[in-house]
């Protein structure tokens, strides 16, 4: 097998699944206007025209979306799933069928699978990705380093049988990538601080219009959605224990306090902690929040946030759930080890026995809001996705002369999708005057 060929051109549970994917994704694209603003121009310009683009992101009916608006501009895509439980297979099967996607992705895939359909991407041999976590870049960079061994043993014999030369081009042939996570791009950071990135990486995720909103608003939405799915659990009078208040953190903890729970805020941050005080949540921190807790999310990106002396302290029947990037928030090894007794309770719930105490866990600890739930609205995703494809035509345009960093997008563009959003909503605002405009960009107008 050599960097250009792959081994089939899809990998999905079923392709006759195809109508109600189209159905739902029709469903999603009427609350995406902007996408569909930036799919008409893309369409008549074609800014993507001759690029080979592999996709790592949750694969939904608003992925759906970005990928269309992606295929107008005139990109050949290969899309894998982020994630092994966020994949929703009528959606592959539509993208497969109506569009051309060679999607690589099926609901509940092993390990195993999952890295064995990022290869799939990565033997694509494209000239651009995207990410959603920074696993495609990651094992570009580990193969650039010839850090075979850290790569999972799917993509480590793929790239074992490829020659030097074709290692080499696989990594020389990417111009740049995007990234849609706060995780993802915390990665990349530290990458670009040791050197080792090779291509632009444009951080989707620090847009103002992305993590403001999606993170915020859409997670969330999202996460409660997916618990109560799950659980049939009841809000109001719950004592719900947030670790993590960044924008994620934000978002779920003001749902969770407008359906009636009590909310406690784990932090490490004193700035953030001090914030969260302030806007009226408890804070404390997880050893003693954990005997007191119902409900406990985590959405800190780190790992190991819950830990066996936590799960310990809970109260019997206590629920965890995750909502961070990667399942590594919650220690299941650790809590595997404490508890004898595991059983499945009901979908996506299961039940671990701790010296006499029950304590569910959620999605096999990975996104709840995803391997419950549908993910974000998408409404809110219009505005995360709006900057995927518009980060995607400026590394189509200006990649050659970009350093190999993580950069923001324009802050223009931020204003733009804001703009059409506003419009879309039928809201309208007020413009500074000239004079104004004068007043602000002066130093002697006095007061």
């Amino acid at each position: 097998m050599t960097a250009t060929t792959t081994v089939s051109t899809h990998d999905i549970k079923d392709l006759a699944l195809a109508d109600e994917g189209k159905r739902r994704t029709e469903w999603s694209e009427r609350s995406m206007p902007v996408l569909r603003q930036i799919r008409a121009r893309f369409a008549k310009e074609k800014p993507l025209k001759g690029t080979k683009l592999s996709a790592c992101l949750h694969v939904t009916t608003e992925t759906a979306n970005l990928m269309i608006t992606l295929r107008a501009a005139g990109a050949e895509i290969a899309l894998c799933a982020s994630n092994p439980l966020s994949t929703q297979d009528d959606v592959a099967a539509h993208l497969v069928r109506d569009h051309g996607v060679h999607v690589y992705a099926i609901k509940g895939e092993d390990h195993e699978t999952y890295y064995g359909h990022l290869q799939q991407a990565l033997a694509f041999a494209p000239n651009m990705t995207q990410d959603d976590g920074a696993d495609l870049v990651s094992a570009l960079v580990m193969i650039s380093l010839n850090r075979l061994d850290d790569l999972a043993p799917p993509i480590r014999s793929w790239v074992e049988s490829l020659s030097k030369d074709e290692r080499k081009a696989l990594v020389a042939g990417v111009r740049g990538s995007t990234e849609e996570t706060t995780t993802g791009v915390i990665r990349l950071k530290a990458m670009a601080k040791e050197g080792v990135l090779q291509f632009p990486i444009i951080a989707v995720n620090d847009s103002d219009t992305k993590h403001m909103f999606d993170n915020r608003y859409g997670t969330g939405q999202s996460t409660l959605d997916g618990i109560v799915r799950a659980t049939n659990l009841l809000l109001a009078g719950s004592t719900v224990v947030i670790a993590g208040y960044g924008w994620c953190g934000r978002g779920v903890a003001s749902r969770a306090r407008g359906a009636g729970a009590h909310v406690i805020v784990t932090e490490v941050n004193p700035l953030v902690a001090l914030e969260a005080r302030m806007d009226g949540y408890e804070v404390a921190p997880m050893a003693e929040a954990a005997p007191r807790g119902d409900l406990f999310i985590t959405l800190t990106g780190n790992l190991h946030v819950i830990r066996p002396e936590h799960f310990r302290a809970m109260k019997d029947g206590a629920i965890v759930a995750n909502s961070g990037h990667f399942n590594v928030e919650l220690d299941l090894d650790g809590l595997g080890k404490i508890a004898p007794q595991r059983r499945e309770v009901r979908n996506m719930v299961e039940e671990y026995v701790v010296e006499g105490k029950r304590v569910m866990v959620l999605g096999e600890g990975r996104l709840i809001n995803l391997a419950a739930a549908e993910g974000h609205p998408a409404s809110v995703m219009d505005m995360s996705f709006a900057n995927q494809a518009l980060a995607a035509e400026v590394l189509a345009k200006d990649a050659a002369t970009m350093t190999k960093s993580v950069h923001r997008l324009p802050p223009e563009v931020d204003q733009e999708i804001a703009r059409l959003k506003l419009q879309s909503m039928g809201i309208r605002i007020d413009e500074l005057t000239a004079e104004q405009v004068k007043y602000l960009s002066s130093w002697d107008a006095g007061t």
